[in-house]
């Protein structure tokens, strides 16, 4: 309907107007005024004045309602609701993904995060701290490898893992990734193994052990205007059982898998030189579930 065609929206048979849209009442263009029944036999008399209390009575009403509305929307849930869902986020439906609240463990061993608290949300620091740990520079050179496996591990699994560790990171291996036999950088490049976690799942718990899959995106190569193994994106789930070992979670087994992974996006890389002084200049997080 066109703004010119609002006077005659009802149609004829339905009263509708005459053509002319300023007319009223037949097109005499006269306005009559009904008075109201009570004063019919008194034309002169007033209406009396509406006092102003009413109407700022009822605009008070309304302003109530609205905020009693708004809040009862706000949040669906009171605080303590909000503290149960977190406090256990293994517990029925799936884990979110905000922080649950509890500040991060405060003790360190060596660069490693420990002091985890013995419940769910402990474990899950842990997996994510010694995800990190385990997907860092300094796996790659024997001495710190040998340091990170005794903290991460219990003893016994860090014993037995030395040996195929030191086999797994063979002159050969890394040579490949452009480092020498003692996991060395060339002069002029910069090598890069960061893990970042995404999110973490409690797969299984009960007081003295934990099974805990940890999602992670990583950044591994070589930058350096010569690298023929520039700095790449990986996507990788590891999952880490632990066990309550010595007053802190501690790893006895884990295994690794491909994805889950997303769609790349559409921002250019970097330059070598830009991606050298991010890794000097950022330095990485302590994980709290």
């Amino acid at each position: 309907m066109s703004p010119g065609d609002e006077h005659d929206y009802r149609g004829k048979d339905q009263g509708s107007r005459p053509d002319d849209p300023y007319s009223t009442l037949g097109g005499t263009r006269q306005t009559r005024t009904r008075l109201p029944d009570g004063d019919a036999g008194n034309p002169g008399a007033r209406r009396p004045v509406r006092n102003s209390r009413s109407l700022i009575t009822i605009t008070g009403i309304v302003v109530l309602l609205i905020a009693a509305i708004a809040f009862a929307n706000r949040g669906g849930g009171s605080d303590d609701d909000a503290t149960r869902n977190t406090a256990n986020p293994g517990a029925g439906g799936s884990a979110p993904t905000a922080a649950t609240g509890t500040k991060p463990v405060q003790g360190k061993n060596g660069t490693i995060a420990s002091g985890f608290a013995r419940d769910e949300q402990g474990a899950q620091s842990a997996a994510a701290n010694y995800a990190v740990a385990l997907g860092s520079a300094e796996m790659f050179t024997k001495e710190s490898r040998h340091r990170t496996l005794d903290t991460v591990y219990t003893p016994a699994a860090a014993d037995r893992l030395r040996g195929p560790q030191d086999l797994a990171y063979s002159a050969e291996f890394l040579d490949r990734l452009g480092l020498d036999a003692d996991g060395n950088a060339p002069k002029g490049s910069t090598f890069i193994s960061r893990t970042i976690p995404v999110g973490t799942k409690v797969l299984a718990f009960d007081d003295d052990s934990a099974e805990v899959a940890v999602w992670y995106t990583g950044l591994i190569g070589m930058s350096g205007a010569d690298s023929t193994k520039p700095v790449s994106t990986t996507w990788k789930t590891w999952t880490a059982k632990l066990s309550w070992t010595g007053g802190d979670w501690k790893v006895t087994a884990d295994s690794e898998s491909d994805g889950p992974a997303p769609v790349p996006g559409d921002v250019a890389a970097s330059p070598s030189d830009t991606i050298s002084k991010s890794v000097e200049e950022y330095g990485g997080f302590t994980y709290a579930r």
